[in-house]
């Protein structure tokens, strides 16, 4: 579910606060660098069980003795194990070379389908032309042409695959609302009204537009209507605070002085910063223009984000939650029963929580409480133990029997697992609050908002003890600034001795 009209309600109630840390996720340089080994590194593997599978197939051998005659330099009849290995790594860092060159490891997004495919083939074609060149130059009639052409064919049709299977699962992910980037437009001119329906009617390119930032004396004679003009440039970070913005596009003319002072904090807020190519002024000086669609844009600074950390991270999370699922599937069907069995209702329990940069999703819990329970908070609201934003009760009289028992040993959380294999939700990451919470937050509250939910999370493991809305905060920022796999591990581990120790509410 995307972001719905109810949120965008909630987010337009926050208070405002004069300056926020952080911001939204962007892709630095860094990060995409990291993407595009990642690439790379699946192509070399492509290229290396291509061309292993056809030297066996047309040398009919089988991998063992392929393998040994390969390394004793007796698979092909007076070519040593230093050449053929020469010979593909030669190829392969053709391949991945000539790829980059042409702006093969570049986002996707960024990308027509028909132009991708185009310049694959064009890539591992040319990369065959230069092996065949060399097997000419060092007199290779020994090698098997058949291999090459059975190489080079098989390659540029498995990485011609590859991206389009990627792009699918990559235009489903939009279309659910996942892995968008929400962007405002300063400028209220033509060049920004076209810009904005570019985005909107190309639903692939993976944006979403939160509104136009007034700009006066940009020499506009357009204007937008009241409701999708925001802010203006005093308020462009509260308001991209809000609407967890990860890139500002400017498309009208403005002094040097005014693009610097944002460019400046855009980069100590970590949002992307793009700008129409008109503008150059010295600030963009050998940049590269990248196209947004059909529009070119000019991108002067990256936010920083760990992708390839967050591909290990959704691995983990694929990983984990379908062994958790498989492996205590027998106690989720006991649980389910026990749940029937005490007291009238559903088995599950369904609710809106919002995610990752404010979407909306529903989260499944077994049902804990009475059927009724939602009515009856008002009539216990003055019993809440916690500060603040929280709502905690710990003998809470809506609790039924058998939930007592699984809210101690957090096992009404174990349906979310269906969340993680949905994308919802992470096995690790600060726990999806409800509305009613969020439209208490202050600006610098939504920094928790910035990434996917979890199951679990350092406050679970480390700060049950502190009720404060304040020590929440502080150490679900605390995890999203010190984030890694390995803290993922350890949290993972010492959520099952919290489990085993009963300490739930």
């Amino acid at each position: 579910m995307a972001t719905s009209e109810f949120w965008q309600r909630v987010s337009a109630s926050v208070s405002s606060s004069p300056e926020w840390v952080g911001g939204a996720t962007g892709g630095s340089p860094r990060s995409s660098r990291g993407a595009a080994k990642l690439w790379m590194a699946v192509d070399a593997l492509t290229i290396l069980l291509v061309a292993g599978f056809a030297t066996l197939f047309e040398l009919h051998t089988g991998p063992v003795a392929g393998a040994r005659g390969f390394w004793h330099g007796t698979l092909i009849y007076g070519r040593s194990m230093e050449i053929l290995l020469a010979l593909l790594c030669g190829f392969t860092v053709t391949l991945i070379v000539t790829s980059r060159r042409l702006h093969l490891y570049t986002p996707t997004r960024l990308t027509s389908f028909l132009n991708e495919q185009r310049l694959s083939l064009q890539a591992c074609f040319t990369s065959g032309l230069l092996l065949t060149g060399a097997l000419y130059l060092i007199h290779a009639e020994d090698i098997p042409r058949s291999i090459v052409l059975i190489t080079v064919g098989a390659v540029a049709i498995l990485l011609s695959v590859r991206r389009f299977l990627y792009r699918i699962s990559l235009y489903r992910r939009f279309d659910r609302g996942l892995g968008t980037r929400n962007v405002l437009i300063v400028g209220t001119g033509p060049e920004a009204h076209a810009l904005r329906h570019h985005l909107e009617s190309i639903k692939h390119l993976g944006y979403t537009f939160k509104g136009f930032i007034d700009f006066p004396g940009g020499g506009s004679s357009f204007t937008a209507s009241s409701g999708d003009v925001v802010g203006n440039l005093d308020t462009l970070f509260q308001n991209a605070r809000k609407q967890f913005v990860d890139e500002i596009f400017f498309t009208t003319p403005c002094e040097r002085g005014v693009i610097q002072d944002v460019l400046e904090k855009a980069r100590t807020h970590s949002v992307d910063l793009r700008m129409v190519p008109d503008m150059y002024d010295g600030l963009a000086w050998n940049s590269q223009i990248e196209y947004v669609g059909q529009f070119p844009t000019i991108p002067l600074h990256r936010g920083h984000v760990p992708e390839v950390g967050l591909v290990l991270k959704r691995v983990l999370d694929i990983t984990f939650s379908s062994l958790a699922l498989l492996l205590l599937s027998p106690v989720l069907l006991v649980i389910a029963i026990a749940v029937k069995l005490d007291s009238h209702g559903p088995v599950f329990y369904s609710s809106e929580r919002i995610g990752k940069k404010g979407r909306v999703f529903r989260c499944i819990k077994f049902r804990t409480m009475v059927r009724d329970a939602e009515k009856r908070r008002a009539d216990i609201m003055h019993m809440n133990e916690r500060e603040g934003v929280l709502f905690k009760i710990t003998n809470d009289p809506r609790i039924t029997r058998v939930g007592r028992i699984l809210r101690k040993y957090s096992l009404d959380e174990l349906p979310q697992f269906f969340n993680v294999l949905r994308g919802d939700m992470s096995v690790v990451g600060p726990r999806p609050p409800i509305a009613s919470e969020v439209k208490q937050y202050k600006l610098s509250h939504l920094r928790r908002l910035d990434v996917t939910p979890g199951i679990t999370g350092l406050w679970q493991v480390q700060g049950r003890r502190d009720p404060s809305f304040d020590s929440y905060i502080s150490l679900d920022v605390t995890y999203i600034e010190n984030w890694s796999i390995w803290l993922d591990l350890k949290i993972i581990l010492r959520t099952v001795g919290v489990v085993f120790a009963g300490t739930g509410s």
